[in-house]
């Protein structure tokens, strides 16, 4: 009886470890089902939030650009104007220069420093006068355009003259300063043109940008037989038509650099 006893209860602590086996079976299963499930919940926020700093760095880097894009474009009248306004301050000064030597020239070469003749013209030279209503309707290309093409002309006139002067002090074996004077002027005006046609190309890129005058011959079928006080009075009237000149460009760009508030 008591083998028979024990026999029964082996039997059953047997059953019973059995028992706990399958119980912790599940278990394993259901921890190993919830690790990945953490595991997959983690990479999926990591993987986000990665995504979303990259999507929040390109975003800012875009929203910078258009802020520089925004300042260049709010900058570019006040560079505009600043431009215009150096133009004119040049203006200026160059009609000062070109003041005093017509004064001297006036003096030295036509023996009167009070000398005035408004009748002679020269064929050659820009026309002065303006119908004022058309002016003001004048695009700034129109404007610019015409200013670069007068400037070539009056370099071009005064470069005809100084080696005109050159001419005759050879000739008389004498040293002047006009000539030298005029080739200031020149610079003066070769520099104008240099600021006009960087500001032609702003307006028009297509605009190739010219640093230097381009030199071409005024011809002038006249010329064996004028006298040597009608050459001296060429010289006046390049110098005081320039002057009007240089009066009439400086109020051009007084204008352009206006515009740029607008």
């Amino acid at each position: 009886m008591l083998k028979q006893r024990d026999r029964e209860r082996e039997r059953e602590s047997k059953r019973e470890r059995e028992s706990r086996k399958n119980e912790k079976i599940p278990d394993l299963l259901e921890t190993e089902r919830n690790t990945h499930h953490v595991l997959f919940v983690s990479l999926s926020v990591h993987t986000g939030v990665h995504c979303s700093s990259k999507m929040t760095v390109r975003w800012l880097a875009l929203t910078l650009l258009c802020c520089l894009l925004n300042c260049v474009d709010s900058l570019s009248p006040v560079v505009q104007r600043n431009k215009y306004n150096n133009s004119f301050r040049l203006t200026r000064s160059t009609r000062g220069r070109v003041q005093q030597l017509l004064m001297k020239y006036k003096e030295q070469h036509l023996g009167n420093k009070h000398f005035e003749d408004r009748g002679r013209q020269l064929k050659d030279l820009p026309l002065l006068s303006t119908d004022f209503y058309k002016w003001l309707k004048l695009t700034d290309w129109q404007r610019l355009l015409a200013a670069f093409g007068d400037m070539q002309t009056y370099w071009n006139m005064l470069d005809r003259k100084r080696k005109q002067l050159e001419e005759e002090d050879e000739h008389m074996a004498v040293h002047d300063t006009f000539p030298q004077s005029i080739k200031h002027i020149q610079l003066d005006l070769r520099d104008l043109m240099s600021q006009i046609s960087t500001q032609m190309s702003y307006i028009n890129r297509s605009w190739k940008r010219t640093t230097s005058p381009f030199i071409q011959p005024v011809v002038n079928s006249q010329t064996s037989s004028k006298t040597m006080w009608d050459h001296r009075v060429e010289g006046y009237i390049i110098l005081r038509d320039l002057d009007l000149y240089l009066t009439k460009l400086a109020r051009d760009f007084l204008l352009l650099a206006s515009k740029t508030h607008l």
